[in-house]
């Protein structure tokens, strides 16, 4: 059976990382962009991956420039924009599409196991966050609307 772990991604230092590294984790895997409305959520992912981290919370950043070109810096921005302006520490990874058919395959897995509003595949923003179990196997999918914050509950549960 497919899960998160059995996917693959570049991290930002270019080191390619399967995401078994995080297997027996809870993950909240995020799409990101640095000049979004929804920018500000960065506080609140790193707030969750420092308060629930030693419990076995991983929170995965992945950049995105698919929705309104809001992420166009290269991997050295993006890490010195976020280190800079959020002290982000959890693992983030190189920019990805979420979308269409260059979309990276976790995405495409996330997609279809956890849709979107009214059955939708295609995520509509940055910020969507996917709430996964220790297994790898999605369990909740947030709309970027979703505060941080309003996600305690719900790890709580699967921590």
């Amino acid at each position: 059976m497919t899960n998160v772990h059995d996917f693959s991604a570049h991290l930002l230092t270019g080191e390619e990382v399967s995401l078994s590294r995080w297997r027996g984790r809870v993950l909240l895997i995020v799409n990101t962009a640095s000049a979004c409305g929804f920018t500000p959520q960065y506080a609140g992912l790193e707030d969750l991956y420092e308060e629930f981290g030693d419990d076995g919370l991983t929170v995965l950043g992945f950049p995105c420039n698919q929705f309104g070109q809001q992420e166009p810096g290269d991997g050295a921005q993006i890490a010195d924009f976020c280190a800079r302006n959020y002290r982000i520490t959890f693992p983030m990874f190189q920019k990805i599409e979420v979308n269409g058919p260059d979309a990276h395959p976790l995405f495409q897995y996330l997609k279809k196991e956890k849709r979107g509003l009214l059955g939708t595949d295609s995520i509509k923003w940055n910020f969507t966050k996917f709430l996964v179990d220790r297994d790898g196997i999605p369990v909740t999918r947030f709309a970027p609307l979703a505060k941080p914050e309003e996600l305690e509950e719900p790890i709580r549960k699967l921590l």
